[in-house]
Parts: structure tokens; C-alpha cells; sequence
């Protein structure tokens, strides 16, 4: 069987969350949906997987809420089973990041896939990647600055500590699959940054988008399932998990 792999999110409020999960526990559970959706006050963050069919049927469930109806999704295929079970949870925060409230910050400038080689090419623009140190390692954009991070709520000494908006004064970010530089940018521009960016759909609606010839994307980009990385195209990568380990991986074979 192939499964379609959908990840989305969306910062708004939902103050019915409790019924939202409640909602769709049960669709998730009678159409063998796998994956996780994670619910806050500030809005909705999820990577799903299953049948084309069952997708599809989700996601006229999920856009007929007109709070939800013009949620992105970053969409890619497995032929095995990517998640155990189904998780559907509520939580502080949609991404950890110690800021709650995030459904009405100012972000940063959204740039398309088609786009991004140009202003990461430009030797004025700083570029930032938003991801812990285990996920870079397996792949980054050419010029991304590793911040060296084991959690995404250290970014912000990072930023106190090697960025100053002085010098800075152009700043690309980028992530997976969007969400944490939604909160990234806002962070940057709360501390005096004025010119900031961030890949619109992350690093996997460019692998989606971008071919190979033209990708300045070096690596494979880790993603939260079992495929561990996935490369141009939204393919399933070249690593596999350590054994009782956490966060160690190496190439197959």
C-alpha cells in the first residue's frame, strides 16, 4: 500500500480545541489514519499518514472549519507505514518555543521555493537554520549558520549571543517544514531586527518543488517518521536510525 504523507499547521486561535481533538480522534481512528496532531490555543500542527483516499476525506473534514479552509500542506508518498499509531493531543505551545501567544505576532517575510536560491545567494543576507544540531548535520542550505541547538527553545541565546541587527540586516531562515521560523522571525523582529525571512512551506516544499540541477540544498532533510530523511522530490533518504539510541543515525548500508 502507498500512503500519502500530508504535514500542515496553521497559527490561530481555537479556543474549541477539546472538541477539535475529540473530532478527530474518532476520523483519524475509523479511516486508519496514522501520525500526529498536536492542538494549542494558538492553533494546529500535524504530520498524517494513510490511504489517498482517507487524506482526501480528512482534509474535507479539516477545511470545513472556515478558521482552517485555506490550510498549506507539504504532501509526499512511502510505500511502509510511517507512523506506529495515532496521536492526537493538546498542548501549550503547537511548536515548544517558551512563547504561547503566537497566533498574533508579527513573522518574518514569506519567500517561495522559486525564490529562495536568489536571496541565499546574496552575500548581504545572513542565513539561519532554525533546526537542532542532529538535523543539520544530515543536510543544510550553502551559507546556513548551525546554531548548534539540542532544542528549538535554545535559539533564543543563539540569537542573543552570535546575531546583532546592527550587522545583520538581512536575515533568511529557514526549517522543515515552516513552523518554527513562524516563530523564529517573530523572535528576531521583537529584538530589533528589520528585515527577515523565511522559506515559505520549510525545507520539505522545496525538496517538493526544486530539482535536483537547480537545489542548493546539500544533504537529505530529517523528518519525524520512520523514512528518519527524505531528499529531492520528497524521496525517503539514505539513513536509519541506532538502535537504542536517541537522535543517532547513520547512512544505510
Amino acid at each position: 500500500m502507498t500512503f500519502t504523507i500530508i504535514a500542515f499547521y496553521k497559527f490561530i486561535h481555537l479556543e474549541d480545541r477539546t472538541s477539535l481533538r475529540a473530532s478527530f480522534k474518532e476520523f483519524c481512528a475509523t479511516h486508519d489514519i496514522c501520525g500526529t496532531i498536536l492542538l494549542a490555543s494558538e492553533g494546529i500542527n500535524a504530520t498524517i499518514a494513510g490511504s489517498q483516499e482517507a487524506i482526501d476525506a480528512f482534509l474535507v473534514l479539516l477545511r470545513s472549519d472556515e478558521r482552517l479552509a485555506d490550510i498549506e500542506t507539504k504532501v509526499s508518498y512511502v510505500e511502509e507505514r510511517p507512523f506506529g499509531k495515532m496521536k492526537v493531543r493538546l498542548k501549550k505551545e503547537i511548536i515548544t518555543f517558551g512563547s504561547p501567544d503566537a497566533a498574533n505576532a508579527a513573522r518574518g517575510v514569506y519567500v517561495k521555493p522559486e525564490e529562495w536560491n536568489a536571496l541565499i545567494s546574496r552575500p548581504d543576507v545572513t542565513v539561519v537554520d532554525t533546526r537542532n544540531e542532529y538535523e543539520v548535520v544530515m543536510g543544510t542550505f550553502e551559507r546556513a549558520i548551525d546554531p548548534r541547538t539540542d532544542s528549538f527553545t535554545e535559539f533564543k541565546k543563539f540569537v542573543s549571543e552570535n546575531l546583532d541587527p546592527r550587522r545583520d540586516k538581512q536575515v533568511a531562515m529557514f526549517c522543515t517544514g515552516g513552523i518554527r521560523c513562524e516563530k523564529a522571525t517573530a523572535y528576531l523582529l521583537k529584538h530589533g531586527f528589520e528585515n527577515v525571512y523565511h522559506l515559505q512551506g520549510g525545507i520539505l516544499k522545496y525538496l517538493e518543488e526544486i530539482p535536483r540541477d537547480e537545489s542548493l540544498f546539500r544533504g537529505e532533510c530529517y523528518v519525524f517518521d520512520n523514512r528518519i530523511t527524505v531528499s529531492t522530490g520528497v524521496e525517503p533518504g539514505n539513513y536509519e536510525a541506532v538502535p537504542h539510541t536517541d537522535n543517532e543515525y547513520v547512512k544505510k548500508g
